[in-house]
């Protein structure tokens, strides 16, 4: 294809395409004439890579450079990146809203109303009530979300795959974080104000998350290498 063609597809500028070039963060085209080039489809990918990665990350693109020469190497980082621009967006964290009602929930996480009642029934997804509606919170909602994209990677009921299983880690999960609340989180509170307390909380909070995160997927290299083995 043309770069005008390519342009329009990527929604990127003819200048910022030949500057992508230049720097390296997108092969050379194949030449068909002294002033004519040719993009193949692979160009429409990386660039919408870039850009994927600009908007959520907001890096500069000698940081992006590197992260690309190593996402065509590495199946686990194109994953990881997947991950992080689907679920750890830091614009959404940034502008976190409420979803009032279960159609706009049904509608944004692309759940059928039967599993977010069973869902909501197992204690998997939770809401508030507010002037008689249900209110999720962005949390219930990448949960709704993951729980979709779960069923479409082949890991849902038609897959023979039983969600009731999922209670299970909820009781399991509560009790981790019951257990890190009295460990770490509601310890010392005597030494602190109110207003220290609070802002340790929500610092410990966020910190355990990361480290629960981090740990499971420790954990799940090493079960992968065990059963490898």
């Amino acid at each position: 294809m043309r770069i005008s063609e390519l342009s329009k597809l990527t929604n990127a500028p003819k200048e910022t395409i030949h500057f992508y070039v230049r720097e390296g963060l997108v092969p050379r085209p194949r030449k068909q004439g002294k002033n004519v080039a040719d993009y193949d489809e692979g160009f429409i990918e990386r660039i919408l890579l870039i850009k994927k990665i600009q908007d959520h990350f907001f890096l500069p693109l000698s940081i992006i450079k590197k992260i690309i020469k190593r996402h065509d190497k590495s199946p686990e980082l194109k994953a990881m990146l997947d991950l992080r621009v689907g679920y750890f967006s830091p614009l959404d964290q940034l502008l976190e809203e409420d979803v009032v009602g279960e159609e706009a929930f049904c509608n944004t996480t692309g759940m059928a109303s039967k599993w977010l009642t069973q869902f909501e029934e197992w204690g998997v997804i939770s809401s508030k009530i507010a002037d008689g509606k249900k209110i999720y919170s962005q949390d219930d909602v990448i949960m709704g979300r993951l729980l979709v994209d779960l069923d479409r990677a082949g890991f849902g009921p038609k897959d023979r795959f039983d969600p009731s299983a999922l209670r299970q880690y909820i009781d399991l999960f509560r009790e981790i974080v019951k257990l890190a609340h009295e460990r770490f989180l509601n310890t010392h509170l005597d030494q602190f104000t109110p207003q220290e307390n609070l802002e340790r909380g929500i610092r410990g909070r966020e910190l355990m998350g990361v480290f629960f995160y981090h740990l499971y997927r420790k954990l799940v290299q090493e079960e992968d290498r065990r059963f490898r083995n």
